[in-house]
């Protein structure tokens, strides 16, 4: 299994960042991997809930289940399996007039030539920046709106 993590700044209230990572329209705006939402019920993620994802990874059409762990309070976290297995955690700090974005994705091979291709396809797109690249994404989004920056 492979770890990945990063952190941002963020000029904004961790409520704002936690929406954004929760709204499954604005998930699309900052998610490195196109993907389709296949099966959700509601607008938003929320503890326990479940939804289906397909998206295109290494040439392949990929479905993956998704299960919310946890989606309140500042943290987001996530599996996702498919091909490969995806645990993500987001957590979100308030940190004097900014707030801290943490990003931590761990991806592991569910097995078979499949699997170890796509296990080390996401691994090397993730080091080589995709993980910082969304991160930089769901800052701008939060920082754009609708929720107010932070006075400074």
């Amino acid at each position: 299994m492979a770890t990945y993590q990063t952190t941002t700044t963020v000029v904004v209230n961790p409520e704002y960042v936690l929406d954004v990572l929760t709204d499954p329209d604005r998930i699309a705006v900052w998610s490195p991997i196109a993907f389709e939402l296949e099966e959700f019920d509601g607008d938003r993620l929320r503890s326990g809930s479940r939804a289906r994802v397909t998206g295109k990874l290494a040439g392949r059409r990929l479905s993956f289940d998704v299960d919310i762990i946890e989606a309140e309070g500042n943290r987001l976290a996530l599996r996702a399996t498919g091909p490969v297995d995806l645990d993500v955690e987001d957590d979100v700090q308030q940190c004097n007039d900014t707030s801290e974005l943490r990003a931590l994705v761990s991806v592991r091979s569910a097995g078979g030539l499949l699997g170890r291709v796509i296990s080390g396809a996401t691994e090397g797109l993730l080091g080589a920046g995709m993980l910082n690249t969304a991160v930089a994404r769901i800052a701008r989004e939060a920082e754009a709106g609708p929720a107010p920056a932070l006075a400074a």
